[in-house]
């Protein structure tokens, strides 16, 4: 402990060696974030101003492109930068800050997309009440909690973690997480561990357990009713399922990544899979919804034919 200090600069080491190589880096990410920026405009655009679009569905599909805006500048700005740049260091502040947009987006996905099965439960398994359960009011309420949750226990698991004095200043990732920090502790993290496997069952694992509870409900009850009740559901549901397991695909591939010690795997595959849930699911959740939710699609050619 005595040669324990704070740095005044961490120092990301994936961006060594880069060479020229690094313009062609920045020219494909940069093309990234401007499609990433665009997709997630559009969908909340026609969805806000079309008001027969002004549905709990539409609208959990809207804060789904918010977060996409809000996780991709927590780390597009900054990797454009360190591409391009000779010196490739971040304040531990900024560190941590990083880290808590980075990790909260990643939990919002989750609370979202709970929400989003919830409304398909609601609306397939109890259509009566379907308008008497959905009211602006419990959407309002709901979508506050979702996005007030991560916040708490998130920047809990951050604050913990930045009480802890630091012995090394390299980090193994292109951004900060709250691992790759967590190994330059020269304290013990066995508490900090604990709290962040607590917080990642809690805002990843629960919401994935009720999301799949739902679509079982959902599944059992369209069992019992006709062909045409069953394609009707299918079809609703078909673009939140496929949300839903590209996120947690690429969720698992990052938590997996993480635990990897830095140089046990290539390089290349750390930076792949430690970038898929920050690229993957913002480029292809608006897709996904502007071609499979029809009247998103209908208002989407309205729009662009007035443009022209």
């Amino acid at each position: 402990m005595e040669n324990a200090s704070f740095p005044t600069s961490l120092y990301f080491v994936m961006y060594q060696n880069q060479g020229h190589n690094r313009y062609i880096f920045f020219t494909v990410g940069l093309t990234l974030y401007c499609a990433i920026i665009s997709f997630n405009v559009i969908i909340p655009l026609v969805i806000l101003r079309v008001k027969v679009l002004h549905q709990p569905m539409y609208l959990l599909i809207s804060c789904l492109s918010f977060n996409s805006l809000y996780g991709t500048a927590g780390l597009f700005p900054r990797l454009l930068t360190d591409f391009l740049s000779d010196v490739h260091t971040i304040s531990p502040p900024a560190c941590y800050i990083q880290t808590f947009v980075v990790h909260t987006y990643a939990s919002y996905e989750f609370t979202i997309l709970t929400l989003m099965a919830y409304d398909r439960y609601v609306a397939i398994c109890k259509p009566l009440q379907y308008h008497s359960i959905m009211t602006a009011k419990v959407l309002v309420s709901l979508i506050t909690a979702a996005l007030l949750f991560p916040v708490f226990s998130i920047g809990f698991a951050v604050f913990m973690s930045a009480r802890h004095m630091l012995c090394g200043n390299e980090l193994t990732k292109l951004y900060c997480s709250g691992w790759s920090i967590n190994r330059l502790s020269c304290e013990d993290t066995t508490a900090n561990n604990i709290i962040g496997l607590f917080v990642l069952v809690i805002t990843v694992f629960l919401p994935m357990g009720f999301i799949l509870y739902s679509y079982i409900r959902i599944l059992i009850i369209c069992q019992r009713r006709s062909s045409e009740f069953k394609a009707k559901a299918f079809h609703t549901c078909l673009p939140h399922i496929v949300t839903f397991v590209n996120y947690s695909t690429t969720v698992f591939c990052e938590i997996v990544t993480s635990r990897y010690e830095p140089g046990e795997l290539p390089e290349v595959v750390t930076v792949v899979l430690s970038l898929e849930f920050l690229i993957i699911p913002p480029v292809l959740n608006p897709l996904i919804y502007g071609f499979k939710c029809p009247d998103i699609r209908r208002e989407i050619n309205c729009l662009f034919k007035k443009w022209r």
